[in-house]
């Protein structure tokens, strides 16, 4: 049964598929949605202003959140919403602990085999170390 489910959430089109879905889920069994965004400090944070491009990435995605928001009020599911910063599946999977989440939920932005190989997968790492259920959307 989930209780908690945790949507990482970045404004893309996979993500907005993972929203659907996880409200899908939270209206189906009844559970809280916890939303999370999260915006991504610069590599070289000495170079610029790190804490302006920070509350800057913060702004903007409380204006991408804002339309979630009246959605889960209109499907009459209980949610939470988020912006934190850093990197982002350690915060996905930080907040996933914190909230004790049940699942979570999120979009997977296809990045070619290169990409993924070198850089690695947010999606990827989340699965690998997250303490629960996940699902990812395409």
């Amino acid at each position: 049964m989930m209780k908690k489910i945790l949507l990482a959430y970045d404004g893309s089109e996979p993500a907005s598929k993972a929203f659907e879905l996880a409200l899908d889920l939270a209206v189906k069994y009844g559970a809280a949605l916890y939303v999370l965004a999260v915006a991504r400090p610069p590599e070289f944070a000495e170079e610029v202003d790190a804490l302006a491009i920070l509350e800057n990435s913060r702004r903007h995605y409380h204006d991408v959140l804002r339309p979630l928001k009246a959605k889960t009020e209109v499907a009459g599911v209980e949610a939470h919403f988020e912006v934190a910063a850093g990197h982002p599946a350690e915060q996905i999977i930080y907040h996933a602990e914190r909230h004790g989440v049940d699942h979570i939920v999120m979009g997977h932005r296809g990045r070619t085999f290169f990409e993924g190989w070198l850089l690695g997968s947010v999606a990827r790492q989340v699965m690998s170390h997250a303490a629960c259920a996940v699902t990812i959307v395409r």
